[in-house]
């Protein structure tokens, strides 16, 4: 029976590394999965999913228009469903991804942020918290050792930044993960 799965975390735990890891599972067995990316993010190219230790797969881009459970109705065949950037889904469109694996049973697997860099959940995050059947955190450590639960932005000095906009595409020239006591207790 397929499930919605979100796996979650703060950056830099290897989300898009197991992305792309389940995907090459699924092609070692001759099964189709269907890659998803956010067409806001275009560090590596229009509708490129990589992760930091190199790899790299084309994908099909989303924004807040697109309709997942007509595209994946109307693909050839689809094994799975594998969404990169989840943070970025709509409320709507996590419900469709719902839709995707409880009228065509098809298992969906989504990868994302919990939080921004205010420490306040993205809508996609919020929808997929409400309504996966499977959370997955991925963990990764603070500079400190601690479990890293948040995602700090920087400026180009280093320095945190507290106000802005929620949505800003960056790596680690950007953000730095770090456990709550950091980023509740670094100056800017």
């Amino acid at each position: 029976m397929a499930s919605l799965y979100f796996y979650y975390s703060a950056m830099n735990a290897g989300k898009t590394t197991s992305l792309l890891q389940t995907e090459h599972n699924y092609s070692e067995k001759n099964m189709t999965a269907l890659l998803f990316s956010n067409a806001l993010d275009t560090r590596y190219g229009q509708g490129v999913i990589t992760s930091r230790i190199g790899l790299s797969k084309q994908a099909v881009t989303f924004d807040r228009n697109f309709d997942f459970f007509s595209y994946v109705k109307g693909a050839k065949s689809a094994a799975c469903i594998l969404v990169d950037e989840a943070q970025f889904l709509t409320r709507a469109q996590v419900d469709q991804l719902g839709e995707v694996v409880d009228l065509l049973n098809i298992p969906v697997l989504t990868y994302g942020l919990r939080t921004d860099f205010q420490g306040n959940t993205f809508e996609g995050s919020e929808r997929l918290l409400a309504i996966a059947d499977v959370l997955i955190e991925l963990k990764t450590v603070c500079h400190c050792g601690r479990k890293a639960v948040m995602n700090m932005r920087v400026d180009v000095s280093g320095n945190k930044v507290t106000t802005g906009k929620q949505i800003e595409i960056g790596g680690n020239d950007r953000y730095v993960s770090v456990c709550r006591k950091h980023f509740k207790h670094t100056q800017k």
